[in-house]
């Protein structure tokens, strides 16, 4: 039996945090759709375009991995898309009680699919994405934290602002 897993996220931007799990998550499953959120409220630094372009430049080298970019409820995404699993990270215990209730949520809204938690490399822990637009925007050195070609993303996008 083919297991497709989803790893949704806004990924504004894509962490090597967020590539450690999609990495885990491509041996222990057979497909894995990486779902990048619109996500208009949290207004994003970039485009839901973008974003699913970053991305796509990043996981080349997982030959199981995809990239969608969606707009709807998360569970509706994964049924559209045949994925039995939601993939959420876990960095720090503050992040299950929020994972916790989506968890739950996801569970009422589609009791057939299930949510499994990763957590990160220890040196991918403490890195989110608000962290590394904070940095970039203060000219600070993300190289450790993101691709290349993100970092030079980031350093365009906040050139151009």
């Amino acid at each position: 039996m083919q297991i497709t897993a989803i790893y949704p996220g806004t990924f504004d931007p894509i962490t090597n945090g967020h590539l450690d799990l999609i990495h885990r998550a491509s041996r222990l499953y057979d497909n894995i759709i990486v779902a990048v959120a619109e996500s208009r409220g949290k207004q994003p630094l970039f485009t839901l375009e973008e974003r699913v372009s970053l991305i796509e430049g990043v996981v080349g080298e997982f030959s199981n991995v995809q990239v969608i970019g969606f707009n709807n409820l998360l569970v509706e995404c994964s049924k559209q898309h045949g994925a039995s699993v939601i993939i959420r990270g876990l960095r720090a215990v503050s992040d299950f009680e929020y994972e916790f209730q989506l968890a739950g949520m996801n569970r009422r809204l589609a009791p057939n699919i299930e949510t499994v938690f990763l957590t990160p490399a220890e040196q991918y822990e403490f890195i989110s994405s608000s962290m590394i637009r904070e940095i970039a925007k203060l000219n600070g050195d993300v190289s450790s934290f993101v691709p290349e070609s993100v970092r030079q993303q980031l350093i365009s996008k906040f050139r151009s602002e």
